[in-house]
């Protein structure tokens, strides 16, 4: 019975608290109310003995991911495994698989250092979506709070973050896993990078294999070189060639080689260049950012060029070069050419180190020189058709073959015909089990044959309409495409010569 009235008596009494506190927010004037916090607050932190301090998974306006939530995430994650009752869980993909785990939202583990007992807790603000905007976006901050006692201040604050830091970061290297990122209007979103290619199994010429190789390498250990010239530490290459010459399958060596992640830009939908500006914020160091078919994503086929003759003369950054317009709302895209230079090699571009960007393109000829000159793309890669020393690699790699007497007609082939390294890779693909190597490389010198008789055949009819021999129309059209007399490129020949 006491019981009861005791739980009555203080039911009475928070009702009480709760009306006279509403009564107070209702008709107490604002300033006093103010006042009254103030003071409230200072009386609750004098009497309360504990430190709480917080850390933001992005620091200034959501532009850059703070690395100090990254290595706490990464600490705490065996506490979190053995304390919390909730948990976020994600697979990590090296030379094992592993299962890794992190505390969901809104959960608290303990830890202890050199005696000293703490706790950690996780946290989500959730900003209000706009309805009506062409771009609505949720916008969610991810938070960390430690709380100890303040007698702990100095410990804590010196030494202990220190280890969490240190042990953090040990424990992303041990766990990393590369990823390959997509743009979503502003945000970055990532799938785990799995791709399988090297530049081992690459067809290409081994000494340009080589070269590539050796500059990549060098770019990844030039940090203090890059420091001491007074440069952002970032390298553009250019890869520009015929459909189906190996661009994407390029990029996934380079990343595999370097160990880096992969970020591929699609353009088309970024809003502004405030947008393409975050986003080139919020990417990570050791990475490759990637734009495919440049000379698709942006008007940047000369039209820069006419504009300029038309209205005199004028800044190469100032005119804008609009996208194409996007599927949804019909709302046109605001990214310039300017905003793109920018992005490349302007201020924002140092925001981080050790960044790769590379371009692709089918259609070298069509890119505006500003976006392709030295110090924006500085290496310039051709991948063109297939050469006899890239076709023995594909060979190694399909059919596992050094060498074979069907070798010095395929060779012959090769440098009367154009073929990319795709449709070569096709043919030697076995369409059996187990694969009979004599049949793929028959089916390769068919294909070949077939190639040379469409092209004798396409070189006779243009001849025709343009009232000249064939053999001049032939002629024509190697030096039109970069080819000698053996189909090797023009580069190549003036090599050999």
């Amino acid at each position: 019975m006491k019981t009861v009235d005791m739980f009555t008596q203080l039911g009475s009494v928070i009702a009480s608290v709760m009306f006279f506190w509403a009564m107070f927010k209702q008709y107490c004037p604002y300033q006093l109310q103010n006042y009254f916090e103030k003071h409230s607050k200072s009386v609750f932190t004098f009497v309360y003995p504990f430190i709480q301090i917080t850390f933001n998974e992005f620091t200034g306006d959501r532009f850059m991911r703070s690395e100090a939530y990254s290595a706490i995430e990464n600490y705490l994650g065996s506490s979190s495994s053995m304390q919390a009752k909730r948990l976020k869980a994600d697979v990590v993909k090296n030379s094992t698989q592993s299962l890794v785990l992190s505390m969901d939202d809104f959960e608290e583990v303990t830890d202890e250092f050199q005696g000293v007992k703490l706790r950690w807790a996780s946290g989500k603000h959730i900003s209000k979506t706009q309805p009506f905007s062409f771009y609505p976006v949720t916008d969610e901050r991810m938070y960390y709070t430690l709380t100890f006692h303040k007698r702990h201040r100095n410990l804590i604050l010196g030494t202990y973050l220190s280890h969490v830091l240190k042990e953090g970061d040990a424990i992303k290297v041990k766990n990393r896993q590369r990823k390959l990122y997509t743009n979503s209007g502003s945000c970055w979103r990532h799938v785990v990078f799995e791709h399988p290619a090297s530049f081992e199994t690459i067809a290409m010429e081994a000494g340009k294999k080589k070269e590539i190789m050796d500059d990549l390498i060098t770019f990844s250990q030039a940090e203090e070189f890059y420091a001491r010239i007074g440069r952002a530490w970032k390298r553009g290459y250019l890869l520009y060639g015929p459909p189906g010459t190996g661009k994407s399958t390029m990029i996934a060596a380079m990343a595999n080689l370097l160990n880096y992640d992969i970020y591929d830009l699609e353009l088309t939908s970024v809003k502004d260049n405030t947008e393409l500006r975050k986003l080139l914020i919020e990417t990570s160091s050791r990475s490759i950012i990637v734009i495919e078919d440049i000379d698709c994503s942006l008007d940047l086929t000369g039209q820069r060029k006419k504009k300029k003759e038309e209205q005199g003369r004028g800044d190469e950054k100032d005119l804008k070069l609009k996208l194409p317009k996007e599927e949804t709302g019909g709302k046109q895209s605001q990214v310039t050419l300017s905003g793109l230079l920018n992005f490349i090699d302007g201020l924002w571009s140092a925001c981080k180190g050790e960044r790769l960007v590379v371009f692709t393109t089918n259609f070298f000829e069509k890119l505006d020189p500003a976006l392709i000159r030295k110090g924006r793309m500085d290496k310039h890669i051709e991948l063109s058709y297939c050469s006899f020393e890239a076709f023995k690699v594909l060979a190694k790699n399909y059919l596992r073959l050094e060498t074979h007497n069907l070798y010095a007609k395929i060779q012959e082939l090769l440098g009367e015909t154009k073929m990319t390294p795709a449709e070569v890779a096709e043919h030697l693909m076995p369409k059996t089990l187990p694969g009979d190597s004599k049949v793929c490389l028959e089916g390769l010198i068919a294909g070949l044959e077939k190639a040379k008789e469409d092209a004798r055949l396409k070189a006779e009819e243009e001849a025709r309409e343009k009232g000249s021999s064939p053999e001049e129309n032939a002629k024509e059209q190697g030096i039109e495409n970069g080819l000698c007399d053996n189909g090797n490129t023009e580069l190549n020949c003036k090599e050999k010569e």
